[in-house]
């Protein structure tokens, strides 16, 4: 049996990178899929295209995330298509990086919405969902300057310390009735983003790490379907680093 036969996850940020490396995994492992991103484009249709020949059942929604009406409507909308959530994925982020003194309140405020407050929306939204089921498991997207800081990263630094405070919160909350909430904590990991970096800094980067190398979306992914999946099921309020031990 796969280990997410007869589950529904709802993965946001899923068209690209690590979210949809997440979607892929847990399709492999006979997940239905809940997917949102802002928008709707050929690279999304695509995804769908390829998940749903694998047979499960894929539904791709145009959502902001950061938005708290849209979230919920998007919940509301699976409920109905899926019938049960069992699985969330907050993985939508964004950086907007620059030093604090030449950061503006719009560069802040944006951050901390996209990063932190669709944590918090779509959260909210599963939540009765989950509490009726008795059963849930909870993924949000942290990373290692969440928990060390980054000098020209105050802003995403302090949403993704955020998402930890929340995370382990809601672990505490929730835990009663069998819902689990866990982060994952990425280093350096190679997706398009990274891609875009002058291949010096690629490897300046490398060179820090004890492995010496950047990580994988997949490697991040197969973390995801272990806190998915019941091979973690007392593992809660945790947060795992996936960086090759960047950070220790």
């Amino acid at each position: 049996m796969k280990l997410l036969e007869g589950k529904t996850a709802l993965i946001t940020g899923a068209s690209r990178g690590i979210g949809r490396a997440i979607a892929e995994k847990f399709a492999s492992e006979g997940a239905n899929l809940i997917l949102t991103d802002l928008f709707y484009d050929d690279n999304a249709k695509a995804l769908v295209d390829q998940l749903s020949a694998t047979g499960v059942k894929v539904k791709m929604y145009a959502s902001d995330a950061s938005k708290f009406d849209q979230a919920q409507n998007v919940v509301d909308e699976a409920a109905k298509e899926f019938g049960q959530i069992h699985i969330l994925v907050n993985n939508a982020g964004i950086t907007r990086d620059t030093l604090l003194m030449r950061m503006t309140e719009d560069q802040w405020d944006l951050v901390i919405n996209v990063n932190l407050k669709s944590v918090f929306n779509l959260t909210k939204a599963v939540q009765s969902l989950m509490l009726k089921q008795r059963y849930g498991s909870i993924i949000n997207m942290s990373s290692v300057v969440g928990v060390s800081g980054n000098a020209g990263q105050a802003n995403y630094s302090a949403s993704k310390a955020g998402i930890v405070g929340f995370t382990k919160s809601v672990a505490r909350e929730l835990g009663s009735r069998n819902i689990r909430c866990n982060a994952i904590a990425p280093g350096f990991i190679l997706t398009e983003m990274t891609d875009k970096l002058p291949e010096d800094v690629r490897k300046e980067w490398a060179e820090k790490i004890p492995l010496k190398r950047g990580g994988t979306p997949d490697e991040v992914a197969k973390v995801a379907l272990f806190l998915a999946s019941d091979l973690s099921s007392y593992v809660s309020g945790q947060v795992i680093q996936v960086c090759g031990a960047m950070l220790t």
